[in-house]
Parts: structure tokens; sequence; C-alpha cells
């Protein structure tokens, strides 16, 4: 693993290592493979960008058919945030009568997460289920919102690595950092 601090931001802090985001990952799969252990079929739904590295370290941990689709939805616009969801790519696989396992980087709030969601049951999903690599801890989020596998928690700081961005880069960090605020 090359040595990548000197591209960490003034402040930064390491929340969880790399071999614990892979130890989150293997614990993930294993929940997933065992609820799922009776399915033909998963179709599994990226949020992108932040959950591109989240959704293939899963996938590859995962022991049934998968067939892959991505979406894009974001409430933020400009770099505020808002409670209205805006779509820049709707899944493209049909999901009536399907198993559907959405994938995204974290659980915030829980607005872009509840919106996708109400989508896939509104496009007829047989079942839904969430999982998000970090869940952070605070009392800010939907209280409808849960994701159904987590990996890690965070506190209430900013985050990155691990497909959560700086200021639109370190995605590819694989631990997670934090900013002091």
């Amino acid at each position: 693993m090359p040595d990548l601090n000197h591209l960490l931001p003034d402040g930064s802090e390491i929340i969880h290592s790399a071999e614990a985001v892979a130890a989150a990952y293997d614990a993930m799969a294993e929940q997933l493979n065992e609820r799922y252990s009776t399915t033909e079929s998963l179709v599994v739904l990226t949020v992108m960008n932040g959950a591109m590295l989240p959704a293939a370290e899963l996938i590859s941990r995962l022991t049934m058919d998968v067939r892959m689709d991505y979406l894009h939805a974001t409430r933020y616009h400009e770099e505020q945030g808002g409670d209205r969801l805006r779509w820049l790519a709707k899944p493209r696989a049909n999901l009536s009568g399907e198993h559907v396992l959405i994938v995204d980087d974290i659980l915030d709030e829980g607005f872009t997460l509840d919106g996708v969601v109400q989508h896939c049951r509104d496009a007829g999903a047989k079942a839904v289920t969430t999982a998000v690599l970090v869940k952070k801890l605070h009392d800010r989020c939907l209280p409808q919102v849960e994701a159904d596998v987590c990996g890690l928690t965070v506190p209430d700081v900013y985050v990155f690595g691990c497909g959560m961005d700086y200021r639109g880069r370190l995605r590819h960090l694989e631990a997670i950092y934090g900013l002091n605020p």
C-alpha cells in the first residue's frame, strides 16, 4: 500500500484503518450472504459516486448471482444540503419483482437513502435492503431511515476515504479519515 499521507489535508486523523475497513466489508458480506442465502439473484444498486468502492468490495464477497446497476441521486446543490432529492441518473434495471440491494458509502441524515428506497419500492421491488459502509453518529437522521447492514460508525465530523470525498478527491483512500472541526 503506497504512502498517501502527503495528500491528507491538515487536521486529518485516521478514524478506521484499512484493516478495520476490510474487516467491516467481510462482516457486511457475511450478513448479506446469510440474508440472501435462498435468493437466486440480486440487483445491486450502487449510489454514485461515493458507493463505487464499497460496492466493489462488497460484491466481490457475495455468493449469489448479482446484476449490477447504478444510480446518481443527490440532495447537495452547490455544496449545500436540502431535503429534496435531485436525480442525475435513475437505475435502468427493471426492479419489478426483484430483490434489490442498495449500497451507499455513508448514512448521514438519510434523505438520499430514503428517496432511493422509496424509488425502488415504487418501481415494484419485491424486497429492498440497504447497506452502508459507515453511519455517522448524531441525532439529525430521519427517524424512519436505518441501514439494514452497516459496517462501521463514525463521529459527527467531516469524513473521507473509502468512497467518501474531501472536496471531490481522496475517495480512493483505503482507510477512513476525519477532519477536526
